[in-house]
């Protein structure tokens, strides 16, 4: 079997989550080392983990690895995938929202012969936007609920004086397209840039975000109308040790890892 080898960009819950099960072993895949801002941190981390691998330099990524995971801040972005994709490798990116205003990244990656992978993260049925997306999508609408606090600091919200603290019954905080959403949550509704990217695009699509006290976890409904079907789907996150993202975030990756050398693969 061929050995894909992997580095990992940024060792916040995610990031160590995949690290973890990297760690263990899984076929095709060999975790080569983390690149990360705060390297005494990593290190103490790793050692209490008993993982021991290299912390590389963003720049030299492309000299170790055939693929980087890219499970860092958004505004890193740029850092992580330009030198990869420079050198026709490929970069799984889970900021899917800060892919939206730099389309020269996916230039680049065609001219190359680079590629970036967004998994399906923290929403579903992204297969089923994608192959209705080879026919015609009339509209896709998201709503996203979550607890209050998973929203707080967002720009769009201190830049609004929109405050999610104290609140008894549910606030929509927002309602626009999947582009506005990006920008304004940078790290809460990748999900919606990931849909937007899956179909009709990020002007097209639309999302409700709602600061939800009665909820305790991240939860999204998607219903789409095309010329192929019509359908409705949801699902309830669980929150990882940071309350913005889920834990299936992690998972779904190390799906999408496995997939790169299964012998039988499922899904679009």
């Amino acid at each position: 079997m061929l050995t894909t080898r992997v580095a990992i960009a940024g060792l916040g819950a995610i990031g160590r989550a995949l690290a973890r099960r990297l760690a263990d072993g899984v076929p095709g895949l060999e975790l080569i080392g983390v690149a990360v801002r705060d390297r005494s941190k990593a290190e103490v981390w790793m050692r209490d983990e008993g993982i021991d691998f290299p912390i590389l330099a963003l720049p030299s990524l492309p000299e170790h690895v055939d693929l980087a995971v890219e499970a860092a801040p958004a505004a890193v972005l740029e850092e992580i995938c330009r030198p990869m994709l420079l050198a026709g490798k490929k970069v799984m990116v889970l900021s899917a929202g800060a892919l939206l205003p730099r389309p020269d990244l996916v230039d680049l990656a065609r001219e190359t012969g680079g590629q970036i992978i967004v998994p399906t993260g923290a929403v579903l049925g992204l297969d089923a936007v994608a192959a209705a997306g080879e026919g015609q999508i009339h509209s896709v609408h998201m709503t996203t609920r979550k607890p209050p606090r998973g929203l707080a600091g967002a720009p769009y919200l201190e830049e609004n004086a929109i405050s999610v603290e104290g609140l008894k019954t549910a606030k929509r905080v927002f309602s626009g397209t999947a582009r506005e959403a990006a920008a304004g949550f940078p790290a809460n509704v990748n999900v919606a840039a990931a849909l937007s990217l899956a179909g009709i695009g990020p002007d097209r699509t639309t999302i409700e975000i709602w600061a939800d006290p009665e909820v305790t976890r991240n939860c999204h409904t998607i219903e789409v109308d095309a010329d192929s079907a019509r359908f409705t789907l949801s699902i309830e996150n669980v929150p990882s040790e940071n309350p913005k993202t889920g834990r299936i975030t992690a998972l779904s990756a190390l799906a999408a890892l496995r997939k790169l050398h299964a012998p039988l693969r499922v899904g679009t």
